[in-house]
């Protein structure tokens, strides 16, 4: 088996793509050890010491190094346990845990009431996020949740490598505010959650 790597806009963060499916449906983003837990496979590459966070696509795992970890060092780690999780075909969820998960989590929920004079709007711009920016996002190693629309203003979350990306601002603000607003003119601004 022969895992690939890809650099991403985030220089803390390298994805790992190991050539077959590692999420069936959704996502899944562990910010810290303990929510780690669910899974073995995100526990073991905490369990390094040097990560601050570990993000399931569909096809690829984003790993975000702690400040001042080389990757030169962690990358042998991290392709060691994503080599060992794959081969071995071990699952990716501990028994148990997985169900009920949510993404985003049910306790993040959304940032604003949403009206049912909005519905259209939010479809249209769901849509979008779904078909053109999701796979976008996706290339760089992460993803990025919608939070909720009120009164011209959209709340998305960034997850993955996008998360602590120097870049994820202008990506927000420039890349994924003006797709919105060229398709829906409901749209004003957009936020990050």
């Amino acid at each position: 088996m022969f895992i690939e790597t890809e650099t991403t806009p985030n220089p803390a963060s390298l994805k790992f793509l190991p050539g077959q499916p590692v999420m069936s449906k959704g996502t899944r983003e562990f910010a810290t050890p303990e929510s780690a837990e669910a899974s073995p496979l995100a526990q073991a590459i905490f369990d390094t010491g040097e990560v601050l966070n570990v993000f399931f696509g569909s096809d690829f795992v984003t790993v975000t190094a702690a400040p001042g970890v080389n990757w030169t060092d962690l990358k042998p780690q991290v392709l060691a346990i994503l080599l060992d999780h794959f081969v071995s075909q071990a699952p990716l969820f501990a028994p148990g845990t997985a169900g009920g998960i949510a993404v985003p989590p049910e306790e993040d929920g959304m940032l604003v009431e949403e009206r049912d004079e909005d519905a259209d709007i939010i479809a249209q711009i769901n849509e979008l996020l779904e078909t053109r920016v999701r796979p976008a996002v996706a290339g760089d190693g992460g993803d990025i949740q919608y939070r909720g629309y009120r009164d011209g203003v959209v709340h998305l979350q960034m997850q993955g490598a996008c998360s602590g990306c120097p870049s994820s601002t202008a990506t927000l603000k420039h890349g994924i505010e003006g797709l919105l607003k060229h398709y829906v003119p409901e749209v004003v601004e957009v936020r990050a959650a």
